[in-house]
């Protein structure tokens, strides 16, 4: 399995006076979606003024998995019943890597963690990254001038952090950090 989650915002607008049956039949489509296998969670985001758009934040395992519900019978059903009550097609937006760890700028801020629970997170992936970099890579690297090293140093602790640490960190702490 891969080491990187995919992300897909889903944006759609609910029909006047729909919205509670909306809300309704996304909810019943996540129950469904959890049995699929690589699906890992999804989010119900509500529109700021009543006739806005409803945001769907969904994260799959791989982008196969994701493929996979996309062309699920399961999931052609919901679409014809979320047809009654919504306004036109959905709009899909993925996000991969780095990209995920930043809320698209359409989400309501009171939907993000607090800043200080960021922080503490990124700390955690990233003191014992460069801790462990520093020690295995110093030896190697102490002919290089400085720049270089350092240039080597955090290319290597951006990878990490995006496709190894960070969506696992935030896998183990998502009880906390949206708490």
């Amino acid at each position: 399995m891969s080491a990187t989650n995919v992300f897909r915002v889903v944006r759609r607008r609910a029909r006047p006076g729909c919205a509670p049956a909306y809300e309704a039949l996304v909810r019943a489509m996540f129950d469904d979606a959890r049995r699929f296998p690589g699906y890992l969670s999804a989010e119900l985001i509500p529109p700021l003024s009543p006739e806005g758009e409803y945001q769907i934040v969904q994260r799959f395992a791989t982008a196969g998995d994701l493929a996979r519900w996309n062309d699920s019978p399961v999931r052609a059903e919901w679409m014809e019943k979320l047809h009654a009550v919504a306004e036109g097609e959905p709009e899909y937006r993925l996000l991969h890597g780095l990209e995920a760890w930043f809320a698209p700028a359409e989400l309501p801020a009171a939907r993000l963690p607090p800043r200080w629970k960021m922080v503490v997170v990124s700390w955690l992936g990233i003191f014992p990254l460069v801790a462990l970099l520093l020690s295995l890579l110093a030896p190697l690297l102490q002919d290089l001038p400085f720049l270089p090293r350092v240039g080597v140093l955090t290319a290597l602790v951006a990878i990490l952090m995006s496709y190894v640490v960070m969506p696992r960190l935030t896998r183990w702490l998502g009880w906390w950090i949206r708490r």
